[in-house]
């Protein structure tokens, strides 16, 4: 297997199981999903505490029907509402409410220990710098790093 192709297949191996340990843990201990986690996070760091639905989509890479949906349940729980642009009708925003702060501060140590707990476990802090960096290089990758919690 040439090493371009082995490297891009234990990337995604490493990110499914990775994700699925983590996710199971949030969900366990706080009722969250990663993206749940993710878009209370990047909306508890925008201004006024709100984005527009799109670009939080964009954010998470999700399509604009995966953050409806992420939306919604996130809505039903009362961590999210919907807010309107006085100055637009077609914009929709979608807005942390306190009781999403909240979840978000409890999930957070959590999460962030989970996290690095795992990396700890596998790697130096020499090789967890060294990763850093080299995903840093692929395309998207290190502007979205302010959409992380910082660790």
């Amino acid at each position: 297997m040439a090493p371009a192709v082995r490297a891009w297949t234990r990337l995604l191996r490493a990110h499914a199981s990775t994700t699925r340990l983590l996710n199971t843990q949030l969900q366990l201990e706080h009722g969250l999903t990663i993206n749940d986690y993710e878009a209370l996070h990047l909306l508890s760091r925008a201004e006024e505490r709100r984005m527009k639905r799109v670009d939080l989509a964009r954010r998470i890479v999700l399509t604009p029907s995966g953050v409806t949906r992420l939306l919604e349940g996130l809505e039903q729980a009362g961590l999210v509402e919907r807010a309107g642009c006085p100055s637009d009708l077609r914009v929709t925003y979608a807005q942390l409410t306190e009781a999403g702060a909240d979840r978000l501060r409890q999930a957070s140590c959590g999460h962030v220990g989970s996290i690095r707990a795992l990396f700890e476990e596998h790697l130096s802090g020499a090789e967890v710098e060294e990763l850093t960096e080299l995903l840093g290089k692929l395309p998207g990758v290190a502007e979205c790093d302010e959409a992380c919690p910082a660790v």
